[in-house]
């Protein structure tokens, strides 16, 4: 039964074998399908992570924002008294106001300017959380001292390379010296090319400009054993409508919803996996048609011997997804590669994931799959009558 079973996928298979030059056209088609698709679902991936992770950063269970802050690069301010009156409420053990602005950098090296972030807040409460923030605490807390994310984009200068070489020194960040006293790892989002991490008062100082009875974010840390839904529940009811309530969870989906929905940057990843699909679908139907084609008199031939139209039909869809995978093995390879040097490049979040990869097979094989289903109507044209 196996065998028979095999007996379209072998034939289909010396068919596609026969025309070397087609087949590695199609194989080159599906590749460059499976390469394109790879590539924009990384990319849209890659700025879904970047831009959420300041929030996933965060260590509170409970978080206050404005109801019209749409992103947290672009916060709108809400009154400093919301923290404090959150400590009314029994289960919350701990109010900690978050500041964030940008400012202008000047590469220490070249002397241009660039838009930094600036992320300010008590970097004792443990509301926040960077890779090499903890040994940076006592160093943060002396005036003009901030701590530098070295997956800032390069156009900042060599920061860590200077710090390697002679320790802590002075940069201007907006219209202020300041000392760098180490680093932290965040990453350059779409948001913002690089980031600088201080002190609630070392950040008054670079954004002299803001009320001091405002802030951005506010985040809540909860006593051991409380329902953090309930507190939710409980601040809802007791704060004013100029702030929401949100867990760890919906603060970090919020975020991303914003590039999501709000920007056309989710959209035309999404379209160009769309259009990359397009386009192998319809290398692959030129080439199956093609092949069918060619061998319309041998189709006509099984006919004439008994052989169903479901058997050739069998044939054609086993060709395609010959196709589907020989096109996708060496295009997810190449994928991987350009994901290695575009995240070098760029220090965007890109790696191949297993998840993705499993996507990415089932679009390419659905792709191969309804290509072959339009070549098979040609197998209408294999008539044993106008044959013999």
């Amino acid at each position: 039964m196996t065998a028979h079973a095999l007996l379209p996928f072998r034939l289909a298979w010396r068919q596609l074998r026969a025309e070397r030059a087609r087949l590695f056209s199609a194989i080159a088609g599906v590749m460059f399908a499976c390469v394109l698709v790879f590539m924009q679902l990384g990319f849209r991936s890659a700025l879904f992570e970047s831009a959420s992770a300041l929030p996933r950063a965060m260590q509170g269970e409970l978080f206050l924002i404005h109801p019209l802050t749409t992103a947290l690069f672009r916060p709108e301010p809400l009154p400093r008294v919301r923290a404090w009156q959150c400590l009314a409420v029994a289960g919350v053990a701990e109010a900690v106001p978050i500041y964030l602005a940008q400012t202008s950098w000047r590469n220490p090296v070249t002397g241009a300017r660039r838009a930094i972030q600036l992320v300010g807040f008590d970097t004792e409460a443990g509301a926040v959380s960077f890779p090499g923030l903890s040994t940076l605490i006592q160093d943060l807390k002396r005036p003009d001292t901030v701590a530098f994310d070295s997956r800032s984009r390069p156009e900042f200068g060599p920061v860590p390379a200077i710090l390697a070489e002679r320790g802590p020194f002075i940069v201007q960040i907006g219209n202020r010296l300041t000392e760098i006293v180490g680093t932290v790892s965040l990453g350059a989002s779409f948001g913002a090319d690089g980031n600088v991490v201080m002190s609630e008062t070392n950040f008054r100082r670079l954004a002299k400009n803001r009320d001091v009875s405002n802030i951005d974010l506010v985040a809540l840390r909860l006593r051991p054993g409380t329902d953090p839904f309930a507190i939710q529940t409980q601040l809802t009811e007791l704060l004013p409508k100029d702030v929401i309530v949100l867990t760890h969870d919906q603060l970090v989906a919020w975020e991303r919803n914003y590039w999501e929905t709000a920007t056309p940057i989710g959209f035309i990843f999404a379209f160009g996996s769309l259009m990359g699909l397009i386009v192998g679908m319809v290398i692959v139907y030129q080439i199956l048609f093609s092949d069918v084609a060619s061998h319309l008199s041998e189709y006509a031939t099984l006919k004439a011997m008994g052989y169903s139209s479901s058997y050739l039909s069998q044939v054609v869809l086993s060709a395609a997804a010959i196709l589907a995978g020989l096109g996708f093995i060496p295009g997810a390879l190449a994928s991987a590669g350009l994901y290695h040097l575009v995240a070098k490049a760029t220090l965007l979040p890109l790696r191949m994931e297993l998840e993705r990869s499993g996507l990415v097979w089932l679009l390419i094989f659905g792709m191969c799959v309804i290509a072959g289903l339009l070549a098979m109507r040609k197998l209408r044209d294999a008539d044993p009558a106008d044959m013999f």
